[in-house]
């Protein structure tokens, strides 16, 4: 293979990596496409807005592209007196879509970290949850991303990460099993490593308030 169609095939691999930046305009437009598809008439009073609307709903519900959830984690303490148990921060909401039918994932995440010398504010752990839900997700990636960016900026002795939702993708459509929910469980460190861990964590994740 000559050098340069060599280069002129890496170059063309690299456009079709790039993403074509989408104005507003052009998201509403095809949201009126779409209405247009489903059997709506765009023009009616009712939906003249209806675009716009659903692309501001739109830049809020996927806003975690746009935000790093390592730089989330920048900020940590020292001064916790030595402090190296546990720390468990449970029943974070979760809002998120699934990538499949962009249909919404409701559920809660639990999380946990063991400190090595430092710890972070405690609002973070919820704002890395937040950062990845706010993407087109799977449970289980997601699972695994909140844990693996917590183990690798907090440089943690071990996380475990916990989510149990609902996916409206087969309680509204499909199956239609209102009452199904799924569990998804990530650990590292020495939550994996040690039985003792995982055990304490969950009955701190199960305990419920009076």
């Amino acid at each position: 293979m000559g050098i340069k169609l060599a280069m002129k095939l890496v170059k063309n691999t690299d456009q079709e990596k790039e993403v074509k930046k989408i104005s507003d305009q052009e998201a509403e437009d095809a949201f009126r496409t779409i209405l247009a598809w489903i059997g709506e008439n765009p023009n009616r009073e009712g939906l003249l807005e209806t675009p716009k609307r659903v692309v501001k709903a739109f830049k809020e519900y996927f806003k975690g592209y746009r935000e790093d959830p390592n730089s989330v984690l920048d900020k940590t303490f020292g001064d916790v007196e030595g402090y190296d148990d546990m720390v468990v921060q449970k029943n974070i909401s979760v809002q998120s879509h699934c990538e499949h039918h962009m249909a919404p994932i409701i559920g809660k995440a639990h999380v946990a970290y063991i400190p090595r010398d430092r710890v972070v504010g405690l609002s973070k752990l919820a704002r890395v949850v937040e950062v990845f839900s706010k993407r087109l997700q799977t449970q289980e990636r997601l699972t695994m991303q909140i844990a693996n960016t917590l183990m690798k900026s907090l440089d943690a002795k071990g996380v475990a990460v916990t989510i149990d939702s609902t996916h409206q993708c087969m309680t509204m459509r499909g199956i239609k099993k209102e009452q199904a929910s799924t569990v998804t469980n990530y650990y590292l460190g020495q939550f994996k490593e040690d039985l003792s861990y995982q055990n304490r964590y969950l009955r701190f994740i199960s305990t419920q308030k009076d």
